[in-house]
């Protein structure tokens, strides 16, 4: 069964080749399209629910529900049933939200000044402050309050038209700090299809200082007015990216040419561009994340992302779309746009909200058969040549040919033929009565062996012979009476 396995995938792989001549071709330097697909827009809130027992005067149940957002980034979908590796801070809320319900609701109530954030207060009134501490976590007998929280993130995927409700993940496995990889799988599985567009995973971060790199992310959610943000970016020195992240640095030393990438990519982390994939310019994969913030913008590598995802028992893959929009890709970096463009149709019926696909093929059929189609040029170098006339006289020859052998034998076929001659008789037989009717023996062509039939011959009886009279019981020459009935015998 491997046998025939690896024989089936070897003539597909065949097949693939002659098929697709261009998909030989390596991706260009800094290409970005190959993941920008699989790029989703990430919000999380914290939903409250609070009831406030008010034991001061007259018992009352208060009860209160808030929506506390405390996480927009970027995240990316490493598997077709829509799993994402986003960052622990787009997953998980750091600050202590049943605080700041407490806060919120004993203001509103009781009518007392209360900021409405994370820490615990005091109040001046004893009895009041009594039952806010109480309000606070954790949980006892004698607590004011009961406290529901629960979290919602939502994914907003890069498709046209835009996505107004995204779909819900939750958070399976996420690192200690902030900054660690957390994995989001969708809290409703996908039912049939294909599933989503994903990005590749590489095996490593370049270790060369300089190496260039592209981020890519949104800082809303992806619609007409919110492309995806693409910048360049340069590695520091260094390996792998480590717990802390490695940082980015300006490869121009002149001070008057430096972008000070650190601080522009620690300002986009903080526009929403964090837990954004940092996309390697040799072949467009996912070497790292960003992190960071402020005026430091970092990377978390690869290794760490392999890590979360293998403890969190997933397997990072690529699907039929990926499959069929990188082959699509290939050609339209190349320039083999009249190729390209059925490609990414077929990308469009797989997945028809790819806005990247979409882009591409508009870009491909406007090129196609252009001067920039190298598809073009090349059956343009090499012209088909007309065909000679002698293989269709040499054809016409034969046939005319065969057609006055045809009929010339048909009118043998049609000829009078001659009488046949009778046979010769096989032998001669005595003359027969003026009554009786001849016989005509006529020869057969095939040649048989006749049997000849023995004639009986009729004899006189032997005088010398006698028989009994009464029974016919054969008697000897000397006998007188018959040995069987006793009979005399007459002379």
């Amino acid at each position: 069964m491997a046998r025939l396995t690896a024989l089936a995938g070897g003539v597909a792989a065949a097949l693939v080749l002659i098929a697709m001549p261009v998909a030989a071709h390596e991706h260009p330097s800094g290409i970005t399209d190959l993941v920008t697909p699989a790029v989703v827009r990430l919000e999380a809130v914290s939903h409250v629910e609070i009831t406030l027992l008010d034991h001061i005067g007259e018992l009352k149940h208060v009860e209160r529900s808030y929506d506390i957002p405390f996480g927009a980034g970027t995240g990316t979908v490493v598997n077709p049933d829509g799993t994402i590796v986003a960052l622990r801070r787009l997953a998980v809320n750091p600050d202590d939200v049943a605080v700041y319900a407490a806060n919120k609701i004993f203001a509103e109530h009781h009518k007392v000044k209360i900021p409405a954030d994370y820490n615990k207060h005091k109040l001046s009134d004893d009895l009041l402050d009594r039952h806010l501490q109480e309000c606070y976590p954790p949980k006892s007998d004698t607590a004011t309050c009961i406290v529901n929280v629960t979290t919602e993130i939502t994914a907003y995927p890069n498709v046209s038209p835009p996505s107004q409700d995204g779909f819900k993940v939750k958070c399976i496995k996420a690192g200690p700090t902030p900054d660690s990889p957390a994995v989001l799988v969708p809290v409703t599985p996908a039912a049939g299809g294909v599933g989503m567009p994903t990005a590749p995973l590489a095996d490593k971060v370049p270790e060369q200082e300089g190496s260039p790199t592209s981020v890519a992310g949104f800082l809303g959610r992806p619609g007409p007015k919110v492309q995806a943000t693409v910048e360049i970016a340069h590695l520091a020195k260094g390996g792998a990216a480590g717990e802390n992240g490695r940082p980015f640095a300006d490869p121009e030393k002149d001070p008057a040419k430096k972008a000070d990438e650190p601080a522009k990519l620690g300002a986009l982390a903080d526009k929403g561009l964090v837990g954004a994939p940092v996309i390697g310019d040799k072949d467009g994969h996912v070497i790292g994340l960003l992190v960071g913030g402020g005026k430091e913008g970092r990377m978390i590598g690869v290794r760490e992302i392999t890590g979360i995802l293998a403890a969190a028992k997933v397997v990072p893959r690529r699907g039929a779309i990926d499959t069929a929009f990188e082959a699509a890709l290939t050609r339209y970096h190349t320039k083999y746009y009249t190729e390209a463009a059925p490609g990414f149709q077929r990308v469009l019926e797989l997945y028809p909200g790819n806005v990247v696909a979409a882009q591409l093929l508009k870009t491909s059929l406007a090129k196609r058969g252009g001067p920039e189609d190298k598809g073009t040029k090349q059956a343009a170098a090499t012209p088909a040549r007309s065909t000679p006339l002698w293989p269709f006289i040499l054809a016409a020859g034969i046939l005319f040919l065969a057609a006055g052998g045809g009929a010339y034998l048909l009118w043998r076929r049609r000829a009078p033929e001659r009488p046949a001659e009778l046979p010769e008789p096989l032998a001669v037989g005595p003359p027969l009565d003026d009554r009786a009717d001849q016989t005509v023996v006529v020869r057969r062509s095939q040649s048989f062996q006749v049997v000849p039939q023995q004639q009986q011959v009729m004899t006189a009886p032997d005088p010398a012979i006698m028989y009994c009279t009464s029974c016919g019981m054969r008697l000897g020459p000397a006998h007188r009476f018959c040995g069987y009935c006793g009979h005399p015998i007459e002379t």
